[in-house]
């Protein structure tokens, strides 16, 4: 029988290579999350329904860093959305951001994978997180799709981007499956193309995002876009505004096509919104917002264009923040949405006009792990 000394057994080895750990020092963990508790009401049409639960509003594992001194990486996994892997760009529905950020030199940047849409306004520019609710088109958007962007550092204070994506997730069929018009095809390539700038003035007092798209939903057919995102700052005080403008040949936000309800996918429709946001600091630890809301919804009929449907939303809340140099919120808020119909969708389509009370309490919680 053989025998060695210990001091001949192989020396443990770390799980993490002492030369890979300096490049942790680079990475960011983050674990976002919102749970809240819910009481909510459904009045008018069909609509008599009381709620209350909790809920996971939001929760998401997230991973950025720098591996190259011109090299960043994003990606984004939300925990709260199914994983379908979706038949065009072949990634789940959960993997919400997976990119590369190459610096090609001080002004240009190069974004490649999943990513968002550089669209403007600030509504959209707000991570889901602290949302608590959308407006009609960006609760219906498509926001994290795959394809590849540039952004150039025009000058100190202006920043243009231009973006070229898939215009959707997944092929056409497999969206909507027999539910097709007979002038729809698929197109060879569903794309979308996407500009915006942001500008920055009186020393960061008054910013802007717009932006302007057009995306190819099917073959010769598709949607233009444009949003106007306006922002005043001071000390304690914010302003937001933004303006939307969707002119969609084939309905991809599903608000008209829903109001048809006839089997087929709406064509020629229009949504104009309007988005209004404040918020004051009353001290380090207190915030009050009010956030103000309006879409309005259009359809070709009889080659007119007939307005179909208004929604309203008010949404007032307060943020206490309890801890110093820690970003956790605890909030209170009351979510108003009215949602109006004219007489004509009325008398041709049945529908019925409604409205939802909701007030909300709970915890909001970006946390970086390391």
């Amino acid at each position: 029988m053989l025998s060695y000394p210990q001091a001949k057994d192989s020396v443990a080895r770390p799980v993490l290579p002492i030369e890979k750990i300096e490049l942790l020092k680079n990475i960011n963990f983050t674990f976002d999350m919102r749970v809240e508790f819910q009481a909510y009401t459904f009045r008018g049409g069909d609509n008599y329904y009381n709620g209350i639960q909790f809920q996971n509003g939001f929760t998401a594992l997230g991973i950025s860093g720098k591996v190259h001194e011109r090299v960043h990486f994003t990606f984004r996994n939300r925990f709260n959305k199914n994983r379908d892997v979706q038949t065009l760009d072949r990634l789940g529905n959960d993997i919400e951001l997976a990119n590369i950020n190459i610096e090609l030199n001080p002004k240009f940047n190069l974004l490649l994978g999943k990513m968002n849409a550089f669209y403007g306004g600030y509504e959209y520019e707000f991570s889901p997180l602290y949302v608590l609710e959308y407006n009609d088109v960006f609760n219906n958007v498509l926001a994290f799709v795959t394809g590849a962007g540039i952004t150039y550092q025009a000058f100190e204070n202006h920043n243009f981007g231009l973006q070229v994506l898939n215009s959707r997730t997944m092929h056409y069929d497999d969206l909507y499956g027999d539910v097709v018009a007979e002038n729809i095809r698929e197109p060879d390539w569903p794309v979308a193309v996407v500009a915006n700038w942001r500008g920055n003035f009186f020393d960061g007092k008054f910013q802007t995002i717009y932006s302007l798209s057009h995306s190819n939903e099917v073959k010769n057919r598709g949607t233009t876009f444009f949003t106007l995102g306006n922002k005043y700052q001071n000390r304690d005080l914010t302003l937001m505004y933004d303006f939307q403008y969707s002119f969609e040949e084939v309905d991809t936000k599903g608000v008209m096509t829903n109001l048809f309800n006839d089997g087929s996918i709406a064509e020629e429709v229009l949504y104009i919104e309007n988005w209004l946001r404040a918020e004051y600091r009353f001290n380090p630890k207190l915030s009050g917002l009010l956030t103000l809301m309006t879409s309005s919804a259009y359809a070709k009929i009889e080659d007119n264009q007939k307005h179909m449907r208004r929604s309203y939303g008010v949404i007032p809340t307060i943020y206490y923040s309890p801890f110093k140099n820690f970003d956790m919120r605890f909030f209170l808020a009351y979510i108003g949405r009215y949602f109006d119909h004219s007489n004509y969708a009325i008398e041709n389509f049945e529908a019925s006009n409604y409205n939802k009370n909701e007030v909300r309490a709970g915890i909001i919680a970006p946390l970086l792990l390391f």
